[in-house]
């Protein structure tokens, strides 16, 4: 499909600032948001700092109800630009079908996230028609190099594409490899499948990243994969961090080598050109990429370009 590349938000306008998810630690909600510096004013969900309402589990910020209706809130404000989620963790694909596409499609605008953020991403692209970017959120920002927190401003001010990308890549596999971007979290490119939001994987790039979890889940969830042909017809794919991707008590006793889950995902994708070491995922560096942008991944010179901007 062809997606709709939301304006661009210039210095001084208003981002908005939400948790459609998980709950925010509002010391590293405050580190982050100081690394914005003075690019745009900030518009905070209403609950965002609020107490969790009595009875809401403690792995989701406040009721299905009040995320979805913050997050709507945000889509319809004409004055907010962009919307940056707070923070990960889950919940949002709880959310996805309380949200109205037509109100996102009326008026495009950027929506930065990553990890449960995949859902949203997809939901957009899919539902609305409406290309993402899949980058840190705000709890993450202090985390990260100055040079991500100026490229992911970069990303959401400026027109231009992106361009070739200084990672350093391992290949596995051979040729030039292009397609529309669709970087995800493993877990939820899974669980995806078999929804309305699931990932147009056919000719695309696909990029993965992953936190937490042992490196039998991740066969788990790659498999799956397989098994539903959401891998087929997949140009490339591309595979970002795995952050403390690691068992502590392997099944069979001893210890797993450092390198576990990356060979499970190089196992895994056998038969489907790879590279390893983008700097995208959970740990101390997470370059924004456009979700749905033209790319091109060179596996005999080791580089990888984004020739779209992920806005106009």
């Amino acid at each position: 499909m062809t997606a709709v590349i939301p304006p661009r938000i210039e210095r001084g306008q208003t981002l908005g600032v939400c948790a459609p998810a998980g709950p925010v630690n509002p010391a590293r909600l405050n580190v982050g948001l100081a690394r914005l510096g003075d690019a745009f004013r900030i518009e905070l969900a209403p609950t965002l700092l609020a107490p969790r309402p009595e009875g809401v589990p403690s792995y989701l910020s406040a009721s299905d109800d009040q995320r979805a209706d913050e997050l709507m809130w945000m889509l319809k404000n004409p004055d907010i630009r962009g919307i940056v989620l707070a923070r990960g963790g889950y919940g949002l694909m709880r959310i996805l079908d309380r949200l109205d596409p037509d109100v996102l499609r009326a008026d495009p605008k950027p929506i930065v996230g990553f990890s449960d953020a995949t859902a949203l991403l997809a939901w957009a692209y899919a539902s609305a028609g409406v290309r993402g970017i899949h980058g840190p959120m705000i709890v993450q920002l202090g985390d990260l190099p100055e040079a991500h927190v100026a490229h992911l401003i970069a990303m959401l001010t400026n027109v231009r594409p992106a361009g070739l990308r200084p990672w350093e890549l391992t290949a596995h596999g051979t040729g030039v490899h292009e397609g529309p971007l669709f970087s995800a979290n493993l877990t939820l490119a899974s669980m995806l499948v078999g929804t309305p939001w699931a990932l147009p994987l056919a000719g695309a790039v696909l990029a993965l990243e992953e936190v937490g979890e042992k490196p039998y889940e991740i066969d788990r969830y790659l498999t799956q994969l397989r098994l539903t042909g959401a891998l087929r017809g997949l140009s490339a794919a591309v595979l970002g961090e795995l952050t403390r991707c690691t068992d502590p008590n392997p099944p069979a006793g001893g210890l797993d080598p450092n390198s576990a889950a990356r060979d499970v995902v190089i196992e895994r994708l056998a038969g489907i050109p790879l590279a390893i070491g983008a700097p995208i995922g959970h740990g101390n560096v997470n370059e924004a990429v456009p979700f749905g942008a033209r790319c091109v991944l060179d596996l005999d010179r080791k580089t990888f370009a984004i020739t779209e901007a992920a806005v106009a």
